[in-house]
């Protein structure tokens, strides 16, 4: 005979959607795996970068040679800034800086669009203009040097042939500067180009063709769409080649070795006369002052050109 008192077990909750959601695990608290992947690079950036600057910045308050220092504290600053020939060198590196930066951010944006357009002939024309870019430095100083001779330069035996007398280009204080400047610009373009090619080719054509739509011309793309979207990469040719004015050194020496007298001197060719002459701190302290000035200079220009550019 069964029993017929009714069970007294609970029947099942049915289980919700909530309920059935597992919780996500955290990963990587307290794991170290992912930043092994630093290690390499945090090491030879140590090495490399933050030990040399750490030890620039002690050893230019010393007098040092390859066996021993002295400290001096800030002595070396004050002699370097006594230096006859710094405001010339000040000078005329803010002078080569912007002439050189400036030049190739309006030749690398119209080789650009050139070299983007439907020219038969792009792909070697592209590699003609990058080509300066991959010769050594000191071969196209030395290179040029012979070039502009006064006498037997073919520069000037060219304009001579057009009834031109050509002058002495790195003997005369007026071009010297000038003459090492137009040099940089041609071995630099073909970098600037790139970027900007880089640049105009990532836009994307649905803009010309809205400007097309609307009636615009060849000025009309290049004003309203490829100026304002290449900003990216006028930025970046700026930045790059501002900096590369401000640090200028080995053609600006093998062309002139900052003459005639002084007149083409910039910071780092009055650093390495004083290492020349043997004042290791003092050139050391002018290194360290060059540092400052080009982080004082190029950190607000990056903000303020980074500021200006259009979203796409």
């Amino acid at each position: 005979m069964t029993s017929s008192r009714p069970s007294t077990a609970t029947p099942p909750e049915p289980r919700t959607a909530a309920a059935g959601r597992r919780t996500p695990r955290r990963k990587g608290r307290g794991n170290p795996y992912p930043y092994v992947f630093y290690l390499p690079a945090g090491i030879i950036y140590t090495v490399v970068f933050l030990v040399p600057t750490i030890m620039a910045f002690y050893f230019s308050m010393t007098r040092w040679t390859l066996f021993d220092s002295t400290f001096v504290g800030l002595e070396n600053f004050t002699d370097f800034f006594a230096e006859q020939n710094l405001r010339i060198g000040f000078q005329n590196t803010l002078i080569y800086a912007v002439s050189t930066s400036g030049l190739k951010v309006v030749l690398g944006m119209a080789l650009g669009v050139l070299l983007t357009s439907r020219l038969k002939l792009r792909g070697f024309l592209r590699s003609v203009v990058f080509f300066p870019v991959l010769v050594s430095t000191v071969a196209v100083g030395i290179t040029f040097s012979v070039l502009l001779k006064p006498d037997t330069g073919l520069v000037n035996k060219a304009l001579a042939l057009v009834g031109v007398s050509g002058p002495d280009w790195l003997g005369d204080a007026n071009t010297a500067l000038l003459s090492v400047a137009i040099v940089d610009v041609w071995k630099g373009v073909g970098l600037a180009t790139v970027i900007y090619i880089a640049g105009m080719m990532s836009i994307p054509r649905d803009y010309y063709q809205a400007v097309a739509v609307d009636g615009g011309g060849a000025w009309h793309r290049f004003r309203y769409v490829t100026l304002p979207l290449s900003w990216p990469a006028t930025n970046s040719v700026i930045i790059l080649s501002f900096i590369g004015g401000l640090r200028s050194f080995d053609l600006i020496w093998t062309m002139t070795r900052g003459g005639p007298g002084f007149t083409s001197d910039v910071i780092a060719s009055i650093i390495y006369k004083q290492y020349q002459a043997g004042f290791f701190g003092l050139s050391t302290a002018g290194n360290v002052i060059l540092f400052i000035v080009v982080t004082a200079l190029v950190v607000p220009l990056t903000r303020f050109l980074s500021a200006r550019e259009v979203p796409a």
